[in-house]
Formats: C-alpha cells, sequence, structure tokens
C-alpha cells in the first residue's frame, strides 16, 4: 500500500488528497458546490450535492496521476464542524438542506435557554457556551420546525449526522453510523468530561437518543467502503476523523500541551493543545477534545472567527474589487495604511471573545480619499486584528505567553496578512511548507490506525521545512492601530 487518501470536505467546496509515506502530497482535486441564503443570517447545503462533490473529488484525484485504488491504504476524513444533516434511514434521503455552521436561525433558540438558565449546565458538560453555531439547536430546529419529524425521529426512522457521519454512511453503502469525539464534541449535546452523550442535555433540547451516532476516537477504523463507491475498492479503511480545525492541530504536530495552531479558512480557529486537562474558559474561549499523539480524546482550548476568507470571497463575488484572492496582497501593499478605514466583517454576528449573534458587519473611517486598496488593506489586517483578540484572551486565560504561532489555511499564504499578523501580535508566524494542514491531519490520523506510520516519532518527520515572518511594527503603532480597531467592534456590536 503505497498512499492515504484524505477528504477535506469543507465549508465551500470539497477536496481530495493523496499522500506518500514521506507526507508529500500526490495529487489533488477541488469541487466547489452550492451555497444558499434563504433568509439573512441563515446558511444552507444540499447534502446530495456534498456527496457528489467529494465523490468528483476523489474520483479526479486519483486518475489525475493514474493512481490504483489498490494502493490506497486507508481513508481519512476531515470536515467542516457543526453543520447538521438529518436523514432516512431507510431511504437515505436528506429530511432538510444541512444548516451550515455558520447559520444563525437559532439565536431564537438560544435566548431562550439562557433565559431560563441552562448557560452553566451546557457551558460545564460541553465546555462550550450556548449559541446558534453549534448543532444542538440546529437539530431542535429541525425537529420542531419539519412536520412530522420528531415523530419518525422517535421512532428510530431518523439519522443524525455532522458531514463526517453524512459521509461515513455514504461510503460504507448506509452501513455505518458513527463519528469521532472531536466532532460529537461540538454538538452541545455532547459531555466532553464524561465522553458520551449527555441525556440531561438532550432532554433540554428534547432530543431523541436513537437518532444520534456511535463516537469513536480519531485514528480507529469507522467502517470499509463499498463496492462501486468512488471508484474505490470495496474494503478499502475509513480509518482517521477529525473535525477541521482538530485535524490542523494534529497536522501541524501540535501533539502536547502549550502547543497552538491558527487556521486561516473561511473562518478563523485558533487551537492551543492543553493536553490531558480539562479546562473551562471565564472569558468566551471553548473547551473542545481533540487528539493526543495516539489519535484519542484529549482537549484544547480553542477560539472561533466566524468570517476570515469568507470576507475575501465577499469583497470578489459581492463588491467585485479583486478578480482573485491572491490580488488581495498586492492592493493591500499599494497603500502603507489604512487611511483610517476599518472593515469588522461581522457577517453573521461576532465570535470569539465577543459572542455577539446580533452583531453586523461595519465598515468605519471611509472619507473622500478612501480608495479600493484602503478598503481591500482594511479587510486583510480585519483578519489579524480578530485573531489578536482571541490571542488576548487566551494569554489571560492560561497564562502562556505567545512567542510563536503556527498557521495553515488558505489565507496563509498572503505574505502581507501573515507579516502584518506577526506585527499586530509581536510574535514569530510559522507557515509549514505543506500548508494543508488540515487535510494532512486526517491523513495521518488514518496513517496511524493501519500502520502506515508507526508513531508520532514518524508523523513528525513528515513535516517540511518553514517560512518565518518576524514583527517588524513599534510598539506605539500597534497600540494605536489595536485601539481603532476595538473603537470599530464596538459600533458593530448589537449592544
Amino acid at each position: 500500500m503505497k498512499y492515504i487518501l484524505a477528504i477535506d470536505q469543507g465549508t465551500t467546496g470539497s477536496r481530495a488528497f493523496v499522500f506518500d509515506k514521506q507526507g508529500c502530497i500526490v495529487s489533488r482535486a477541488y469541487q466547489e458546490f452550492t451555497q444558499y441564503f434563504p433568509k439573512p443570517g441563515w446558511v444552507e447545503h444540499n447534502p446530495d450535492e456534498i456527496w457528489h462533490s467529494v465523490s468528483f473529488a476523489i474520483k479526479k484525484a486519483l486518475s489525475r496521476k493514474n493512481i490504483k485504488p489498490k494502493d490506497i491504504a486507508a481513508i481519512g476524513i476531515t470536515n467542516q464542524r457543526e453543520t447538521t444533516i438529518l436523514w432516512d434511514k431507510k431511504t437515505f434521503r436528506p429530511v432538510h438542506k444541512a444548516i451550515v455552521w455558520q447559520c444563525r436561525r437559532t439565536a431564537s433558540i438560544c435566548d431562550s435557554l439562557k433565559k431560563r438558565g441552562y448557560a452553566r449546565t451546557f457551558h460545564k458538560k460541553t465546555g462550550l457556551i450556548i449559541d446558534a453555531y453549534f448543532s444542538g439547536t440546529k437539530i431542535k430546529w429541525l425537529l420542531d420546525n419539519i412536520k412530522g419529524l420528531r415523530r419518525r425521529a422517535q421512532a428510530g426512522q431518523i439519522c443524525f449526522g455532522t458531514v463526517d457521519t453524512w459521509l461515513i454512511a455514504k461510503l460504507t453503502g448506509q452501513k455505518v453510523h458513527v463519528t469521532d469525539y472531536t466532532n460529537a464534541s461540538r454538538t452541545l449535546i455532547f459531555n466532553i468530561r464524561d465522553k458520551k452523550w449527555d441525556d440531561e442535555l438532550l432532554k433540554i433540547l428534547n432530543i431523541p437518543r436513537q437518532i444520534l451516532p456511535e463516537v469513536k476516537s480519531s485514528s480507529a477504523i469507522f467502517g470499509e467502503t463499498a463496492k462501486n463507491v468512488c471508484g474505490l475498492l470495496a474494503g478499502t479503511p475509513i480509518a482517521g476523523v477529525a473535525g477541521d480545525q482538530q485535524a490542523a492541530l494534529f497536522g501541524q504536530g501540535c501533539f502536547l500541551a502549550g502547543e497552538m495552531k491558527n487556521t486561516y479558512g473561511t473562518g478563523c480557529f485558533l487551537l492551543l493543545n492543553t493536553g490531558p486537562r480539562f479546562t473551562l474558559s471565564k472569558k468566551g474561549l471553548l473547551t473542545t477534545l481533540s487528539c493526543d499523539r495516539q489519535g484519542n480524546p484529549s482537549y484544547a482550548l480553542e477560539g472561533a472567527v466566524f468570517i476570515a476568507g469568507a470576507a475575501v470571497q465577499w469583497l470578489r463575488d459581492e463588491l467585485k474589487l479583486i478578480k482573485t484572492a491572491a490580488e488581495t496582497a498586492k492592493w493591500a501593499g499599494k497603500v502603507t495604511d489604512t487611511n483610517g478605514v476599518y472593515f469588522v466583517p461581522a457577517f453573521v454576528g461576532l465570535g470569539a471573545p465577543y459572542w455577539d449573534s446580533g452583531a453586523r458587519g461595519e465598515i468605519t473611517g471611509i472619507t473622500r480619499g478612501t480608495s479600493r486598496p484602503h478598503i481591500i488593506r482594511a479587510m486583510l489586517e480585519a483578519i489579524a486584528y480578530q485573531v489578536k483578540d482571541i490571542v488576548n484572551v487566551m494569554q489571560k486565560e492560561t497564562g502562556c505567553k505567545l512567542n510563536s504561532l503556527r498557521v495553515d489555511g488558505g489565507a496563509c499564504s498572503n505574505d502581507f496578512l501573515m507579516q502584518f499578523q506577526a506585527d499586530i501580535l509581536k510574535a514569530k508566524i510559522i507557515r509549514p511548507q505543506i500548508t494543508e494542514t488540515t487535510v494532512k491531519g486526517a491523513a495521518m490520523l488514518a496513517g496511524l490506525a493501519v500502520g502506515f506510520w508507526k508513531s508520532a516519532r514518524e508523523l513528525k518527520k513528515t513535516l517540511k521545512g518553514e517560512k518565518i515572518f518576524f514583527p517588524q511594527m513599534k510598539d506605539t503603532k500597534r497600540t494605536e492601530l489595536y485601539k481603532g480597531w476595538l473603537k470599530a467592534v464596538r459600533k458593530a456590536k448589537s449592544s
């Protein structure tokens, strides 16, 4: 067996990668799919379209380099987290479009739960705050709003899954209903202390236990591919599964407590490995399950920025200020600063540390002299400011001083953004040679489960050379810029 096939099912598209023994990418393919916005603040995907995009990407990645299915040792899956799918157990048809992690339709449910005094109950058991971001209230909304669905769910006719569960079911010919600890920990109904679905939380949200999947460690055999699926051989093991951010933490080689990474994707996600220690945040961070060096459940603190790369898409697709994301660095470099412009991309509310679902986007400081480069630069700087918000809280929460930050995700290829991030954090930014660490983490977990790689030490050897960005900004300038950012955020907040 020569290769590991890894699937990265993201918010805007699906990718398939083939990795060799050295951890190098041999082949890859990508397929976008449709985003649905039926109402302001609502975001949906078509589950069948997600599957077709994954199937297309797998076939394309294999055919592009003429890779034989018999040479695939195992399959790893990483996925957009919290996105919620319910389907009929018998017909395998989704009962509704997938409700995406960005969707805010359940904000009123969350407000009601908080008013009823459940915030502490959910926090101490799940490590999460009550927010529309997570799966639990999305499940409740579907059960409450689709006629007859709750009755069918109680009768054992309905399955719930995050995207990993949906893909595993499709790959195995509907034979397996399973998830991993990292994805389960993002549902708002999984007790991460006891590592099991929580009866009290299920009762509060009125969710039948029988719709829930089995939960396994991230590096384990989840099932085997069925015959005639995506051109793969029947019996190929699905052996690694992790939510995208935990997969990126593993793919960066952050196996030990105290190691930290940030992923620049549709949103930004900063994770700090805290090892076996369960730590509840008091300052807006999330406690979540991650993977130890064997792929078994461990803990991490996480801060989430809802809109990062999605703001670049907005500039491209809606405002038409750029044709490609890569252009943003060029435009930002045409001016020495933003001329006082701040861009707060709170399109679907603000994540950590604000957790304000009612906040909305703002562009402030516009004058007659504001130009295209100023707005584009302000958008890039906004990504870095949001990361700084989280780093500041994380340092206060743990007492750890940030000296360096490992980065990955599509936007980390933007040198302007990475240099500004180093400047505003006053810390080194370390970018690996292979920035696809999310999907690499899934490959590493799968390879570890089937003996393709034998140990964490062997996995570390697959991590390639890096580029380091050093801070260059003066302290007075850094303080002035960040003060302006905080003022802009106050204007965007709902209260």
